[in-house]
């Protein structure tokens, strides 16, 4: 991610991004090495422009070209911002920066998109979308446009992910051919330089609740004689990875709920005696498994409030309003005494497990007798541990937030 947001982008363009002294639309290509689609795209994008009587105009954000895209462009009445730092997403971040229009429409500079047919982005746009997502299986994919293992893997399980973690109401999440109010999504702090800016667009639009629609659009082959710089697997884990990180409820909260729940569950279950499900035979070595499963789901559940306490504080999570009444709910306090409890109860345990002991003279004793009282009571004892650890570490994560001005320097 680069250290300046499209927020601070936008700020730092000056007088020429004010929305009452520019166009009403800016057509953004991000380019890298695209002379031999170049003069099609801008054709196409101009002939929009003047067919539909739309102000607007053609931005190129140069990623650095070598082949002569940048001047050419110029040369086709294009205006170009120069990219120096590679990436689809810091040319994109640059180019909305630089952008005079008060809508932006982007797309891929490879002539895989049909820039004449931009009247549905601009339409939506107009009756009060903020973010229009072109649909490209809405709308038609031509033979050969797309691989198939982005056609029928890729896109279709990151876009329902993206819908699950995020209730993003889009249908092809990750197409390239998008228009947005450029202040609006402005506001949403776009940092990513590489191929997730797509999905960072997307779902920061959704969590800051802005209007998102999405419209038909068709996918071409492109025009390039050499391979795309998209990567299947490299920059699919990227957006998958992005997805995840920015989602602690289905990274950290479900998981540990399921692996908590289930560990609570057999050690409830197991606590009297061996449980026979079917032929089987579950005893104490499966109440092992179920203390792991316990302490590893409480770990992984505070790994989730702190996930989300640094996500709100820094600003690029909102904060859901059930981890706000529980934040204002809950201190430090509260935590130290539940853990402090768990801590005490386990102590209990331990001590009776050495009595039991002890009426074996300390001897050999049956594990299964034995393990029975040890294993919950070394879970709840750790657990205690992690529910005082955790509710120290939030309360040092929130040390920044409500340290006053004068010590915060």
């Amino acid at each position: 991610m680069t250290d300046v947001s499209l927020a601070d982008a936008l700020l730092a363009a000056g007088p020429e991004s004010r929305v009452d002294e520019a166009p009403e639309l800016t057509i953004l290509m991000p380019c890298l090495n695209e002379a031999r689609t170049l003069p099609a795209c801008i054709g196409k994008a101009q002939a929009f422009l003047r067919a539909h009587g739309v102000r607007g105009e053609v931005l190129i954000a140069d990623n650095g070209s070598s082949d002569g895209s940048a001047t050419l462009a110029r040369a086709l009445g294009a205006r170009v911002v120069d990219v120096p730092a590679r990436g689809y997403g810091a040319a994109l971040i640059a180019g909305i920066a630089a952008a005079r229009g008060r809508y932006v429409i982007m797309g891929d500079a490879d002539d895989s998109y049909d820039f004449r047919a931009l009247q549905p982005f601009v339409e939506a746009l107009r009756k009060g979308a903020e973010l229009v997502m072109g649909n490209r299986f809405g709308g038609g994919i031509a033979p050969g446009a797309m691989p198939a293992l982005h056609r029928y893997l890729g896109n279709p399980v990151l876009s329902f992910i993206g819908r699950l973690f995020f209730q993003v109401p889009v249908r092809d999440f990750h197409c390239g051919l998008r228009g947005f109010d450029r202040l609006a999504v402005g506001r949403l702090g776009l940092r990513c330089e590489g191929m997730e800016f797509a999905s960072e667009m997307v779902v920061k639009a959704a969590m800051r609740g802005l209007n998102i629609v999405e419209v038909p659009t068709t996918l071409s082959p492109d025009g390039r004689d050499r391979p795309p710089h998209l990567r299947s697997w490299r920059d699919g884990w990227r957006h998958l990875r992005f997805l995840l990180l920015f989602s602690p409820r289905w990274l950290f909260l479900y998981p540990g709920l399921a692996l908590s729940g289930l560990g609570v569950l057999f050690l409830a279950l197991l606590a009297p005696g061996p449980l026979a499900v079917g032929g089987v035979s579950l005893d104490v070595h499966t109440m092992l498994y179920a203390a792991g499963s316990t302490l590893v789901g409480v770990q992984v559940l505070s790994f989730a409030l702190c996930a989300m306490a640094y996500g709100v504080q820094l600003g690029i999570l909102p904060e859901p309003p059930r981890f706000a009444a529980l934040r204002r709910q809950v201190s430090l306090e509260a935590g130290l005494i539940a853990g402090g409890l768990l801590v005490a109860l386990g102590l209990g345990l331990s001590v009776h497990s050495v009595m039991q002991w002890g009426q074996a003279h300390f001897g050999a004793f049956d594990p299964r007798v034995g393990m029975r009282t040890v294993i919950p009571s070394l879970t709840v004892l750790l657990v205690g541990l992690q529910v005082v650890f955790a509710s120290m570490l939030l309360a040092v994560m929130g040390l920044r937030s409500h340290a006053s001005p004068s010590l915060a320097r």
